[in-house]
């Protein structure tokens, strides 16, 4: 489970996330990476913090108890992968509807094929990959 600390919860982290943060897809998940520079728009100084993360995952997903699996393989996963995320970040993982049916280590692989790309891509926010 990820500490309390790690968790990205509030709506405007989320939105300035999704919106101004590098992106990188693949069949079962969307990641999407606001660097430290870029949450000064949101209004939290968190340069030097945990890096947080947030997890979207729709009902085109599948049922409430296919959505909390998703969630829970994802969550597991990013536990593990919280290092390779710069301090103060911000990072939303959105799941895609083939989530529901991809094997664990699928899902695992296309996290990390979207995390090495967000993380490794231009220094800029606000680049679409």
């Amino acid at each position: 489970m990820l500490t309390a600390g790690s968790r990205l919860t509030d709506p405007e982290g989320f939105r300035a996330a999704s919106r101004r943060g590098r992106r990188a897809g693949s069949r079962s998940v969307v990641t999407h990476l606001l660097p430290p520079g870029g949450t000064q728009v949101v209004g939290m100084s968190t340069t030097g913090s945990a890096p947080r993360v947030g997890f979207v995952v729709s009902k085109a997903v599948g049922t409430a108890v296919v959505r909390n699996r998703v969630k829970r393989r994802l969550r597991h996963a990013m536990r593990e992968r919280m290092d390779r995320l710069p301090a103060g970040s911000l990072l939303v993982v959105r799941a895609q509807a083939p989530a529901a049916t991809t094997s664990y280590p699928e899902l695992v692989a296309d996290l990390d094929r979207c995390l090495q790309r967000v993380v490794q891509s231009g220094s800029t926010a606000g680049e679409a990959q």
